[in-house]
């Protein structure tokens, strides 16, 4: 009797898309509040244009950076524990291969095949080392283009949700009239963006939807206040 195949659909792509969420919750969150809050200041359009562009940038570059360092970090951590680990097998085997044993016995191998196994993963010293950083500090091997990737994916992410909350004051010169409309484009951009997020993530994809637009509303209504107030 013909079986249907089994096809794996599992989402391997998390790194690329917590560096989206990074940047376009920040992007679509910062730059509307800055916006909104100085609509409670101003009346010219060009002074929030010229702001807002200047956020952007700055944030964009920022936040790029900050990725860039972070991934940096994870590379140099990787790094620094693979020489200890291989320190390790050299200076004290023995207990190495004790804890390698552990781990499989955890998994429910009765000593014979524990043996086995052991033996043929400290003949290799290289696969050895390589089988501690996974199974026993459960650290994976950083790709070594993520920094730069990291980087540039958030750096983009956040000029294009910054971009959503300033396009109305590019095109309409009253500011209260862009004020709405982009009220209306950042919580509409902020509901598609953490429904996405959602399906991608938690699986709950409405209620991130109404997560991420209730954060970025109270945010720029905060602002707007604020600014209101202290004009």
């Amino acid at each position: 009797m013909p079986q249907t195949p089994h096809i794996e659909t599992h989402f391997t792509s998390s790194a690329a898309v917590r560096d989206i969420v990074i940047g376009m919750s920040d992007g679509l969150t910062v730059p509307f509040a800055l916006a909104a809050g100085l609509s409670g200041a101003v009346s010219a359009s060009s002074i929030i244009v010229t702001s807002g562009l200047a956020e952007i940038a700055a944030g964009a570059i920022a936040m790029g950076l900050g990725g860039y360092l972070a991934a940096r970090t994870d590379e140099e951590h990787y790094a620094s524990e693979k020489a200890r680990e291989h320190r390790e097998t050299l200076e004290i085997p023995e207990e190495e291969a004790k804890e390698v044993a552990g781990i499989f016995r955890s998994y429910g191998l009765d000593e014979q095949q524990v043996h086995v196994v052991v033996e043929a993963i400290r003949s290799d010293r290289t696969r050895w080392v390589d089988f501690m950083m996974k199974f026993e500090l459960g650290i994976e091997a950083p790709d070594p283009k993520r920094a730069r990737t990291s980087a540039i994916t958030i750096a983009l992410a956040y000029i294009f949700g910054g971009l959503i909350p300033l396009s109305p004051y590019l095109l309409v010169p009253t500011v209260r009239i862009a004020l709405i409309g982009s009220i209306v484009m950042t919580l509409l951009a902020l509901l598609a963006f953490g429904y996405i997020k959602g399906r991608f993530t938690v699986k709950t994809p409405f209620r991130a939807a109404l997560q991420t637009a209730s954060v970025g509303g109270l945010a720029a209504a905060a602002a707007f206040t604020i600014a209101k107030w202290v004009s």
